[in-house]
């Protein structure tokens, strides 16, 4: 099992990128143990001193730390766990964890424009926010704001808000004139 480091844009997260695909669902965001329910993988890496949330993606993993913490100090461990994980476990979470909270899969009533919106996130700005950690979901569309959730490296990322309003909200400005805002929602 191959795991390269990368840094996100946010100081608190590690993108932590693995060789093979570990989900096709979209993503799963854990917040706490709570969020994750009896899993062995969840249970252990909350288990990890220092660690806040994670975020799975098809291809790896965002873990977040608590402010106090170093990465000098908890990095080593997050990789020894992976490692020794992936190599003696089922590596796709599709089968072994349900998110819950899963919004991909929350039924939404959308309008003609809702649904442009939706593919413009889906297929220009999720990937390109995935590169650095995150995921991005699109909500719903009401009164000309785009309401979109934010996970993985995005949550409490500094450049989260520049993101938004001068990346996403600007390029659905561009193609959509209906749309007056973006906002993050929890």
């Amino acid at each position: 099992m191959n795991i390269e480091t990368e840094i996100t844009p946010n100081p608190e997260t590690l993108k932590f990128k693995v060789n093979k695909e570990l989900t096709s669902s979209g993503g799963i965001q854990f917040n706490s143990i709570k969020d994750a329910g009896a899993n062995k993988f969840t249970d252990e890496l909350f288990g990890i001193s220092g660690i806040k949330s994670f975020f799975i993606g098809k291809d790896f993993i965002s873990i977040t730390k608590q402010e106090e913490i170093t990465w000098g100090s908890v990095k080593p461990k997050i990789l020894t766990f992976l490692i020794e994980f992936f190599n003696t476990n089922e590596i796709n979470f599709d089968k072994s964890i349900h998110d819950n909270k899963n919004k991909d899969n929350k039924p939404k009533t959308k309008d003609k424009i809702s649904e442009k919106i939706k593919d413009i996130i889906d297929k220009q700005v999720r990937p390109a926010v995935a590169q650095d950690g995150g995921d991005i979901i699109f909500e719903n569309f009401e009164n000309g704001i785009v309401y979109l959730t934010l996970r993985g490296a995005c949550v409490g990322c500094p450049s989260s808000t520049a993101t938004l309003k001068q990346g996403i909200e600007n390029l659905l400005k561009h193609h959509f004139p209906q749309v007056k805002e973006v906002h993050a929602v929890n």
